[in-house]
């Protein structure tokens, strides 16, 4: 059967503009920069906050993996649900969460209550509520666009969420030096007031698919099986296993390294991780002007080679300068894993169990927290560089050794 992918790649290609005709798409793509941003700024400033209180590089990776545990469990759960419930509404539900959330915190840090587990607490709910995003937002991205949309509609949300990353840790530096954690969280909550007034804008209504016929884990575990049969979407998880589990916890030592190895402060540390945005909006926008369906497969894989080998690179210099082009590069590269992954799955997977698919793709990225626990004690033995370093040498070789694996994603 021809695939997705194959047939948009055999579509004419039309610009960029385009896209933006679709309100409901501009809605979605600022819905997520906006949440994005408050995720990036709330995830530097609780690093220097707990790295500050504890001194611990474990517990700094703990903080993060947290955000990403509850996706292993919830993502197929979330999955299922966006199939049962209307995903507008799915949206607005998650917004109030993660602003009661950011109102609880902002208190606590206003009155200089706030204790390293509120933010473990606090953390672990936005974790729970961010295991939605693939099967209820992106899914609705690719439901706004036409089909020939679809590479290009993903590029840019991803692209323009990578920015964030820059966005992101900036502003969450310079408000944690400026005025405290009390600020960042204040910030979050109006970030979020806006998020939710874009949300009730959003006018597409996505069709629910009436009663489920099966018991919920049976429905959750067909989804699982049909990824199963799909070598090509089997490749396609491996690839994301390795890059969640060896590649992206890095980014929880960027304030443990910033600090201790390249003398920064917490403005420092803000515009230092805010390379690595800067690198992945380049890398995304360039994907969105110039990549065609046919190179989807092969940016994917490459992309997340180049990343893990660049992390011994930023691990072991010690100059700023030299720190944040490394983080430019695994930006870069970073974006074309990102920007391919929700593309490539979304294009693979069936139409009529697309989200439960995506729920399946939510649990891979949460095996994350594996590699998290991994790096966190491997730099409480060794410190946070040699740390870093070792993880991306390790996911190269695991990388390589998979490679019977993930060879069939190079023909999606």
């Amino acid at each position: 059967m021809e695939s997705e992918a194959a047939r948009a790649a055999a579509r004419p290609s039309l610009p960029v503009s385009g896209i933006f005709a679709s309100g409901d798409f501009v809605r979605l793509w600022l819905l997520g920069l906006i949440l994005f941003v408050v995720r990036w700024l709330e995830m530097l400033a609780m690093g220097v906050f707990v790295y500050e209180k504890t001194g611990s590089p474990f517990l700094v990776a703990m903080i993060t993996m947290l955000r990403l545990a509850p996706m292993a469990f919830v993502g197929p759960f979330m999955g299922d649900l966006a199939d049962r419930f209307e995903r507008r509404t799915m949206l607005l539900v998650t917004v109030l969460t993660l602003f009661a959330g950011s109102s609880t915190l902002a208190l606590l840090a206003l009155f200089g209550k706030l204790e390293v587990w509120h933010l473990a607490a606090a953390t672990l709910v936005n974790g729970i509520t961010w295991s939605s995003d693939n099967p209820v937002r992106r899914i609705l991205i690719g439901e706004v666009v036409r089909p020939e949309q679809v590479g290009r509609a993903m590029s840019i949300d991803i692209g323009t969420n990578n920015a964030s990353r820059m966005i992101g840790p900036t502003i969450g530096g310079a408000v944690l030096a400026a005025i405290g954690m009390h600020g960042v969280f204040a910030l979050s909550m109006a970030a979020y007031a806006m998020a939710f007034a874009i949300a009730l804008g959003i006018r597409h209504r996505a069709g629910i698919r009436g009663p489920m016929h099966g018991a919920l884990l049976a429905r959750i575990g067909h989804g699982i099986t049909i990824a199963r049969r799909e070598r090509r979407i089997v490749g396609a998880l491996v690839i994301t296993v390795i890059f969640n589990v060896w590649g992206w916890p890095f980014t929880s030592m960027i304030p443990v390294i910033g600090q201790d190895r390249l003398l920064l402060d917490p403005g420092g540390i803000g515009l230092l991780a805010s390379m690595d945005g800067l690198g992945a909006f380049v890398g995304a926008s360039l994907i969105a002007l110039f990549a065609r369906p046919p190179a989807y497969a092969r940016l994917y894989l490459y992309g997340t080679a180049l990343y893990l080998a660049a992390l011994p690179v930023f691990a072991l210099v010690t100059h700023p300068v030299i720190a944040g082009a490394a983080l430019l590069f695994t930006g870069i590269t970073g974006s074309a894993f990102m920007t391919m992954q929700s593309t490539i799955v979304y294009m693979l997977a069936p139409p009529e169990i697309r989200s439960r698919i995506f729920g399946v793709l939510s649990m891979c990225i949460g095996l994350g927290p594996l590699g998290f626990v991994h790096l966190g004690l491997l730099a409480n033995w060794i410190g946070a560089p040699a740390a870093t370093a070792c993880t991306g040498l390790e996911g190269v070789t695991v990388l390589a050794l998979t490679l019977p694996l993930w060879r069939p994603v190079l023909r999606a």
